[in-house]
């Protein structure tokens, strides 16, 4: 969650009354377009940095996220330049097919859904499978603009104004830190696009373009979430041949990503092997060195947040989540004198059947006890009757987030 922006960022109730100050914005924007050129005021921002996850160390500086806060009229501009580039990659079919990052209708939720049916079809085959995940170190930061720029006009063909737009909202851009009511000296950036613009993102998954079609001549499937890569491949049995096209494969990928000015994490890379249990109890490690470092299968690997085993059974994550869903039941019920139905209720889904919960049987669990907690002030046996007049279903479907149902 991105914290208040700064205070000389300007915010949108500045803007009001927004009538009186349309036509000056549209002019601006218009302005900005036909120009080719992008203000100088509209490519400083204020870098505020973020925990990447609540825990970390706060002394190292790797465990923060550089967020850009930048000025709202920035954003405004942004987003009229990206809704037209989006309707240009989606009329000329330009996008990476298998890259959910970033884009309407894809999320976390369908790159796992796709790779889980992949993965559930091949193994039902009598497969076995060997899913690697690969992660980019601070990749939004390091992208090269004149490779960026290059790259949108000959695999995008962005020319004429538009490219010289692009090229005016990379060049001379700035930055300060501002932390504790403290700013810095003002720096500039000639590398990167700013995490928390409306751009970034999508230039991002534009510059990785290339590697999806490098994956594919090793013959490999492949899914893309942002900057973390899964790579699989199915076979009947693990060899010497498979071993090499993996490595074959790690190894141009490596190359592609130091002539581009990305590297690997290492320390997120991980394999596992899927498959039905009497094929994977009698496979032994698979080891690939990645950018030097041996790594080697795991039992069991977090991938987009949901943790499986070999066999997709999810039965850990779902032992996790559904223990986790119950702790905030036992703590609401400590309020439940003090709230009224309607409060209890919106408490209820807000962290109860929110949760992705994989099987019926823990979500008809959950929700007997919910609504048992929510009809009586001193919540009854778990397995009493459930009232019709209580609603203990979620806004949309309490199975459909993320978590794909194990077959």
């Amino acid at each position: 969650m991105k914290r208040p922006p700064p205070p000389w960022t300007p915010s949108p109730p500045a803007l009001r009354p927004a009538f009186l100050l349309s036509s000056l914005i549209t002019t601006a924007i218009n302005s900005s377009l036909s120009s080719g050129t992008v203000p100088p005021s509209l490519k400083i921002a204020a870098i505020t940095p973020i925990l990447k996850k609540p825990g970390l160390n706060p002394d190292n500086p790797n465990n923060f996220r550089p967020i850009s806060n930048l000025p709202f009229l920035s954003k405004v501009l942004e987003r009229v330049v990206a809704s037209q580039l989006k309707h240009h990659l989606s009329d000329n079919n330009l996008y990476e097919t298998f890259q959910s990052g970033f884009r309407s209708n894809h999320s976390t939720e369908t790159a796992l859904l796709k790779i889980t049916n992949d993965l559930l079809l091949s193994s039902n085959a009598g497969n076995l499978n060997i899913l690697i995940l690969l992660d980019l170190s601070a990749a939004f930061d390091t992208i090269n603009h004149s490779i960026l720029l290059t790259r949108l006009e000959t695999t995008f063909n962005i020319t004429g104004t538009a490219l010289s737009w692009f090229t005016s909202y990379l060049s001379d851009r700035n930055q300060f830190i501002y932390i504790n009511n403290c700013k810095s000296p003002t720096a500039p950036l000639p590398q990167g696009v700013p995490q928390g613009s409306v751009l970034g993102p999508l230039l991002f998954i534009l510059y990785l373009l290339p590697l999806g079609h490098l994956i594919r001549r090793h013959g490999l499937h492949f899914h893309c979430f942002a900057d973390n890569f899964q790579l699989l491949i199915s076979t009947k049995s693990i060899s010497t041949a498979t071993h090499s096209i993996l490595t074959n494969c790690i190894t141009e990928i490596k190359s592609w990503l130091q002539l581009n000015f990305l590297k690997l994490n290492c320390d997120k890379s991980e394999i596992k092997i899927i498959g039905q249990n009497k094929l994977t109890t009698s496979i032994h490690n698979v080891t690939l060195n990645i950018d030097g470092f041996p790594v080697q299968t795991s039992p069991h690997i977090r991938n987009l947040g949901i943790l499986s085993d070999q066999t997709l059974s999810f039965s850990k994550y779902i032992k996790q989540i559904t223990k986790t869903a119950f702790f905030h039941l036992k703590n609401i019920a400590r309020l439940r004198p003090s709230l009224s139905p309607t409060a209890a209720e919106t408490l209820i889904h807000a962290f109860i059947t929110s949760v992705p919960i994989a099987t019926a049987s823990s979500i008809v669990h959950l929700q007997k006890s919910s609504t048992n907690f929510n009809t009586s002030r001193t919540p009854p046996p778990i397995y009493s009757p459930t009232p019709e007049s209580v609603n203990t279903s979620p806004p949309s479907s309490s199975s459909s987030t993320g978590s794909p149902s194990p077959r």
